[in-house]
């Protein structure tokens, strides 16, 4: 069987952590060749997000079928969910901070706050790295990181205050530097598009319709519609239509689940009109798919 068809991995931040024991809240550290928890790529995250910053060395990243070149002074952003793969030179180095969403919401008042970042969340190919391109972002952002690094080996009473402080710095920072298209920095909005994304993500697998978006978001169908439109110059179908496609192909790319299996985990009617809409969007059928990804695996290697 092609490596290409296999069961993801789903993994826990607790997997990353040196501590012993469950419940880890943050793991920060350098991020070199030495590091290893022998997890198996690609893999996906659960509850954790992840934030990437390379000081030295090259490669490649792959988050959800995109690739990414890794190159010094840059920072990649991983989302719960998000299948992705890295392939690194020896010379590798930078650092690593991963946290759950409930050590990054910790007494805030507003809980969707993590929405408000434009590289997390996103659907598949919007949330690229962030190139840091003057020595005076490179350096303060390197600092950041390191004083985490350092606070993390302490055994404060206050550690996890300060290390909490320090990630919404570098978050905080690397919002202000991130590059946003314009329909992102436009006002009205903005807020419940990036929570109808949110809940896109978390309730692909249940193939919901535009309306049931709507009831959760306590919003009309109309409204959610017209607001989206206007935001993102898509309409809420494109959106759903994108991710679910996404999800599809990551089952046909990454399991042995049959067309029919991936069909009936997906809340389809049945085969015949999953193969139609599956075309419709790709322009493949999904045996076709799945055949042109074991061909394209075969061939590089």
């Amino acid at each position: 069987m092609s490596d290409l068809k296999k069961n993801i991995p789903v993994y826990s931040i607790d997997r990353f952590s040196r501590q012993a024991g469950t419940g880890i809240q943050f793991q920060i550290e350098i991020f070199d060749q030495n590091r290893d928890f022998k997890v198996s790529y690609p893999h996906r995250h659960d509850d954790f997000y992840e934030i990437l910053f390379i000081t030295q060395g090259k490669g490649l990243y792959t988050i959800d079928q995109q690739q990414y070149t890794i190159s010094p002074n840059t920072v990649f952003f991983l989302s719960p969910g998000q299948i992705h793969e890295i392939a690194v030179s020896p010379d590798i180095k930078g650092y690593i901070f991963l946290f759950t969403s409930s050590f990054y919401l910790f007494n805030k008042p507003d809980q969707h706050q993590l929405l408000e970042l434009p590289f997390f969340y996103n659907l598949a190919g919007e949330a690229p790295p962030l190139q840091l391109k003057k020595k005076t972002e490179q350096e303060e952002i390197s600092d950041l990181f390191s004083k985490a690094v350092e606070e993390a080996k302490t055994e404060s009473e206050d550690q996890q205050e300060l290390i909490r402080a320090l990630l919404d710095i570098i978050l905080i920072r690397c919002k202000r530097l991130y590059p946003l298209k314009q329909e992102e920095k436009a006002g009205k909005g903005r807020l419940l598009v990036k929570r109808f994304k949110q809940l896109v993500e978390e309730k692909c697998q249940e193939n919901l319709a535009v309306k049931d978006y709507a009831e959760l978001l306590s919003v009309t169908p109309n409204h959610l519609s017209e607001i989206v439109k206007d935001i993102t110059g898509r309409t809420s179908t494109d959106l759903i239509n994108d991710r679910m496609l996404l999800e599809i192909k990551r089952m046909l790319i990454h399991t042995d689940l049959t067309v029919q299996e991936i069909a009936y985990a997906l809340h389809f009617a049945d085969q015949s009109y999953f193969s139609k809409y599956f075309k419709k969007l790709s322009g493949d059928t999904p045996q076709g798919f799945r055949q042109s990804q074991i061909n394209k695996t075969n061939k590089n290697n």
